[in-house]
Order: C-alpha cells, then sequence, then structure tokens
C-alpha cells in the first residue's frame, strides 16, 4: 500500500469522524492550555522576589502534577469512547483488504494531526491567557507589584514533551488493541452490549454501607483533627458506594420497576426502562464518573472561593492584633526587654497603642477523657481527642477585660474556641478544678486559632497555680514541655506602611543578635498579609483551574456517552417506528430515557455534597475559616451556577442524542 495515502485517509477518517473528534480536540487543547498556564506560572521569576511567592510557587506546581495525572487519564478514557465507535470502521478496513500494520500507519497520522492540533492551539491560548493571568494575578492575590509577562521556555518544552509521550502511549495503547482483535470482532465492536445484568443484591448492599460509612464519618467527626484524618477515608467509602450503588443499585430498581405492571407497561416506561437494562453496567459505570466529577467540582471550587472570598477573615483571626509580641519566658529581665523595645519605638513613631492585650499564659497538649485529662501523648493515643489547655492569672484575665470577677480555691472559669467543654470539673496533673462558670468570649492569641486541636481557655485563680502546674508538666514532658509565657498584642492607629515600620524595628532589635538575645517572637499583621494571600489565593486559583479541568471532563463523558447510547439505540427505535410508534412518541420517549439517567448523578452529587459539609467544614477551620454561614452561601451558589450548566449540557446533548436515533439511514 502507499505509504502516502496514509494522511490522506487519516485526514478523511477525522473528517468524517468529525461528530467524534472535534469534542476530543477542544479537549486536547484545553488540557494543553490549563497545563502550559499552571506550569509556566510555576516557573515565574516574578513570583520568586515578592512575599509570598515561594507559598503560591509550592502550590502551583503541585497543581501541574495534579493537571498531569489527571489529563493522562482522562484522555485515555475518552479516547476509549472514540475506539468504540471506530471498531466497525476499522474492522471493515481490515476485511476490504486493508493490513493490521496499514491501519497502524493510517492512526499513526490521526494520532499526530490530534496532537498537532491539540499542542499547537493549546499553546497559542496558553500564551494568551496566561499573558492575561500576569495582568490578574496582582489583583488577584492583592500583591502591589505589577508581573512582567515571561514565556518560560523549559514550561513550553515540558508541555510539548508531556503531551507527545501521553499521545504516543494512547496510539500503543490503541494499536494493541486491534493487534489482538479479530476483524469479526472489530465489526462488532462498536455495537457490543451488555447482557442482562442480575440484581446483585450483596453488591448493593455493600455499596449502601459504603456509603452510609462514609456519610458517617462526615457528621460525626466533631474534632478538625479527626477530619483532616478521615477525610481520605471518607472519599474512598463514598467512591466506593457510589459506584457500587450505581452498578448493582440501580439494576435492582430497574428490575422492581420491570415488575411493577402499571409502570412498566406505557410506551415510553417500557422503552426506556428495558434499554437502559439491556447495556446497565456501562451506563452505570458511566454515569458514576460524572457522579463523582461533578462531586470533584463542587467540593473543590466551593472550597476554595469560600477561602478566597473569608481570606480577610481569617487573617483577623489568625492575627487578631496588628502587633503581637510574645515573650517566651516570664522573667522580669526578658519582659522588661520587651516593655522597653516597644516604648521606645512606639515614642520614637509617635504612636500609641489601642486595645492592647496583655496576660501570662501557660500552654500545653493533653488527651482528654471525659473531664480526665492525660499528658500521656505516646504515639498510640487517639489524637481525636488532644486539647490545648491554655491556663490564665485571674488578675490579668480582669486586668484585659476590666472585670471584677473572683474564684476560691480549686475553681476555674472556662472558655472554649470550637467546642463546649460540656462538663462541671476538669483534672489535669493531679490538680482537680471545679467549673465555676462558662465565659462568653476570650481575646485569644491567633497562635491558637491556627492550631489544628481545640483549646480550652482556663482561668485559674492566681500566677501560683500556673507555676505549679508549669513545675508538673515539665515533669511530665521533660524537654517538650512548655513555659509560662506572656503575650502582648496591640492595634495602631496608622497606616500599613507605619505599621511594617513598627514591625520590622522591633524585630531588629528584640531580635538581633547583637547584645542580649529576647526570648520570643514577633508577629505583625500586615507583615504576613502577602504570605497569607498568596496561600488562599492559589488555593483559589488551583481550586478554580481543576474545577475547570473536572468539569471538562463531565461534559466530554456525558457528550460521548449520549452518542455512543444514540447509535446503539438507532436500530432498535427504528423498529419501533416501523411497528407503529410515531416520532412525537419517540422523542418523549427519548427524553424520558436522557433524563431519567442523566439527572441522576446530579442529584446523588448533590447529596453527596450536602452529607460532606460538616467534615469539609471543619477541615477550612484548618485554614482558618469559621465563618460557617460563608461556606453555605458559597457551596448553594456552586450547587446552583453547576446545576444550571449542567441542565444547558442535557438539551444540548440531548438534541444530539435524538438527532442520531431518528435520522434515515
Amino acid at each position: 500500500m502507499n505509504k502516502k495515502l496514509y494522511p490522506r485517509l487519516a485526514a478523511m477518517n477525522l473528517r468524517k469522524n468529525a461528530k467524534l473528534y472535534t469534542p476530543y480536540i477542544f479537549t486536547c487543547i484545553g488540557t494543553v492550555m490549563l497545563y502550559y498556564v499552571i506550569s509556566a506560572l510555576s516557573k515565574s521569576t516574578a513570583l520568586e522576589n515578592i512575599s509570598g511567592g515561594s507559598v503560591l510557587k509550592s502550590i502551583l506546581g503541585f497543581g501541574s502534577g495534579v493537571v498531569a495525572l489527571f489529563s493522562a487519564i482522562f484522555l485515555f478514557y475518552t479516547n476509549s469512547f472514540l475506539m468504540k465507535r471506530r471498531k466497525k470502521e476499522i474492522g471493515l478496513f481490515n476485511i476490504l483488504g486493508m493490513g493490521k500494520r496499514h491501519i497502524a500507519g493510517v492512526m499513526f497520522f490521526e494520532t499526530l494531526y490530534v496532537a498537532f492540533l491539540g499542542l499547537f492551539f493549546g499553546l497559542f491560548l496558553g500564551l494568551l491567557f496566561s499573558g492575561l493571568l500576569y495582568w490578574l494575578l496582582p489583583l488577584w492575590l492583592r500583591f502591589d507589584v505589577a508581573f512582567q509577562f515571561e514565556v518560560p521556555v523549559s514550561s513550553i518544552f515540558e508541555t510539548v514533551a508531556f503531551f507527545l509521550c501521553l499521545f504516543f502511549l494512547i496510539l500503543l495503547h490503541t494499536l494493541r488493541q486491534i493487534h489482538v482483535a479479530k476483524p469479526v470482532e472489530l465489526l462488532k465492536g462498536g455495537q457490543t452490549g451488555e447482557k442482562e445484568p442480575k440484581a446483585k443484591w450483596l453488591l448493593a448492599v455493600f455499596g449502601a454501607v459504603c456509603l452510609g460509612a462514609g456519610y458517617a464519618i462526615s457528621i460525626m467527626t466533631t474534632d478538625p483533627v479527626a477530619a483532616l484524618m478521615l477525610f481520605f477515608v471518607a472519599v474512598v467509602l463514598v467512591i466506593i458506594g457510589t459506584y457500587c450503588l450505581f452498578t448493582a443499585g440501580s439494576i435492582t430498581i430497574l428490575k422492581i420497576l420491570r415488575k411493577k405492571k402499571s409502570y412498566y407497561y406505557k410506551t415510553r416506561h417500557f422503552i426506556s426502562v428495558s434499554g437502559m437494562m439491556y447495556r446497565m453496567k456501562q451506563n452505570a459505570v458511566g454515569l458514576a464518573n460524572i457522579c463523582i466529577l461533578s462531586t470533584a467540582v463542587l467540593v473543590m471550587v466551593s472550597s476554595t472561593v469560600s477561602l478566597y472570598i473569608g481570606m480577610e477573615d481569617s487573617l483577623y483571626t489568625r492575627y487578631p492584633k496588628e502587633i503581637a509580641v510574645t515573650a517566651g519566658n516570664v522573667s522580669e529581665e526578658n519582659i522588661q526587654m520587651m516593655d522597653s523595645a516597644v516604648a521606645s519605638i512606639l515614642k520614637e513613631e509617635k504612636l500609641e497603642p489601642k486595645d492592647a492585650v496583655r496576660y501570662r499564659v501557660l500552654s500545653f497538649a493533653a488527651q482528654q477523657q471525659g473531664t480526665e485529662f492525660s499528658v500521656d501523648l505516646s504515639s498510640s493515643v487517639n489524637l481525636d481527642g488532644v486539647k490545648t489547655l491554655s491556663f490564665i492569672p485571674l488578675e490579668d484575665y480582669n486586668r484585659m477585660t476590666n472585670q471584677t470577677l473572683s474564684l476560691n480555691d480549686g475553681e476555674i472559669y472556662v472558655y472554649s474556641d470550637r467546642e463546649a467543654y460540656g462538663q462541671d470539673s476538669l483534672r489535669i496533673l493531679g490538680n482537680t478544678f471545679s467549673i465555676r462558670d462558662t465565659l462568653e468570649e476570650f481575646a485569644g492569641n491567633g497562635m491558637d486559632n491556627a492550631q489544628i486541636v481545640p483549646t480550652y481557655y482556663l482561668v485559674v485563680k492566681d500566677f501560683s497555680v500556673l507555676q505549679e502546674l508549669e513545675q508538673k508538666q515539665k515533669e511530665a514532658y521533660g524537654e517538650n514541655a512548655s513555659s509560662v509565657r506572656l503575650y502582648y498584642g496591640f492595634d495602631l492607629d496608622t497606616q500599613e506602611e507605619q505599621e511594617e515600620i513598627v514591625y520590622e524595628k522591633l524585630t531588629q532589635q528584640l531580635m538581633s543578635e547583637e547584645g542580649e538575645s529576647f526570648d520570643g517572637y514577633i508577629e505583625s499583621r500586615s507583615h504576613y498579609r502577602h504570605d497569607f494571600f498568596a496561600l488562599y489565593g492559589g488555593l483559589f486559583f488551583l481550586g478554580i483551574f481543576l474545577g475547570i479541568l473536572f468539569m471538562m471532563a463531565t461534559v466530554l463523558i456525558i457528550y460521548y456517552k449520549q452518542i455512543s447510547e444514540g447509535y446503539e439505540d438507532k436500530e432498535r427505535f427504528e423498529i419501533m417506528q416501523k411497528v407503529g410508534l410515531s416520532r412525537r412518541e419517540v422523542k418523549k420517549t427519548i427524553h424520558s430515557q436522557v433524563m431519567s439517567v442523566f439527572f441522576l448523578p446530579l442529584v446523588t452529587a448533590i447529596i453527596h455534597i450536602a452529607f460532606a459539609f460538616p467534615v469539609i467544614s471543619r477541615l477550612l477551620m484548618v485554614l482558618g475559616l469559621t465563618n460557617t454561614q460563608l461556606f453555605i452561601f458559597c457551596t448553594l451558589g456552586c450547587a446552583v451556577i453547576f446545576s444550571l450548566i449542567y441542565i444547558g449540557i442535557y438539551f444540548i446533548t440531548a438534541r444530539v442524542y435524538y438527532g442520531i436515533v431518528s435520522q434515515p439511514e
């Protein structure tokens, strides 16, 4: 065979199968564009010269790996849809005398054309989009510097090399399928349906148990630490449960519907139920994939949007005071050094501290079991019960809040930042305290707010109680023991620039290696603002990117699923029309079948999100987002927008499906 025919045959095949290949090529372009953009930004030299840039580069580098992995899985998956529809055509070529070696030559050029279109237009759009992002990213991340547009050559080579390898592997996989298949199998490959499956009750029950266990973990896990550890367990259980219930549970439901004569023996119900039953195993896997991808889109976009919108609140939660100085020990010399430095620098800058908070505190971790707190935090301890205990003298609390509260020996006041203590006593290190009352609020230092474990603030009678507890916990923890420290936080009635100057001067004076070293550390809200926004803005950027990628996958899987089903249903609907079914009845039947399977993944995904909400909200607490109401609104908004997009996809694919099954031969 003349090898010059291969390129022409390949081009002709792509034109003839445009309905199949056009969405696939657009998806290749989209994945190439997304991969290049995120790779180019992760290698941007502009990010190296700004505060918080290293954090953002790390997030983008992780995102490029995720995009690469998902692109490989996704393109392999969608290529299988293409090959199923092409097998009959390839088998016909084989029977007409074209050897598998010649078919391989044609397939090589088809893959080459797709790779060229995907890489050329993907990189072109990637360059345009990355140029736009270099302008938008400083506004997005609230940076004060303008990024200069650059084209990292290494990202171009990396993108080309990765996708060429990916397309080559897809080609090898395709050629292997053709090589091992017989011509007759290829002719029937596109029409191969599934035998009517049996109702697998055990698998359905197992799926229900897995799904219920995943939901239970989400609802019953109240500790952010436990949520962090169990989240991926719950995700795996929900995925397993989804696949089992879609494959086994849906079959069981269909068989129940078939036994219900009043429902089954109606024209549109009879055709849709019997049609779905005929190939339910294949449909169920595709529907489960759509459901999982839809859930992933909703989770990622809603959580990252919530973090981005609420990052100012999170910043104030982590840094409640504009300037905070923490003395690592409460020796008179150390405190005097701190007070002298703060007073002299504020005087020099002609500033006065506002809303100052000052107290001594002893904080250490303990394992809670009811009213008993153990300091034996060995590796075998369940971290679900770990709490941070922060003890504050009553005199410091009264001075800080302008109150005149009192305590008797052995009494304490309690405040919890996340979950109520709910007990009337507390026992720690051999001391038993009775709860005098629960405090409504406490001005924490921000560091406790950033911890993944809850904190109990315990106001004790006097400083001697702190000294006694400090000595006992040092005996228990040894080198890992905590010391009593002094927290001094205040606001400044000035601009961020001057606040930054105060922070720099305090750092230089207290933390300098010259002279006597200060035992402690200094924090400034304005100083850490860029790092904070880089983290949250980077997560938002990555969430939107991955959300777009998963949305593309969802749309393409739905599209190919509808086309595949359309071609498989075509002959059966033609038979039904020949026996008297009108075109109007055909259209109603089509809509009945499409809607019954099309919206099942969406409904299930929304149910998944509803049950996942508790555990995700607790995970967001670890990242500093305590505004649950904001997360609720963002989740509802994302669900509504995604549902509208999903409905739009339904109308498009239903029209394509109807066009296939109703078109004449």
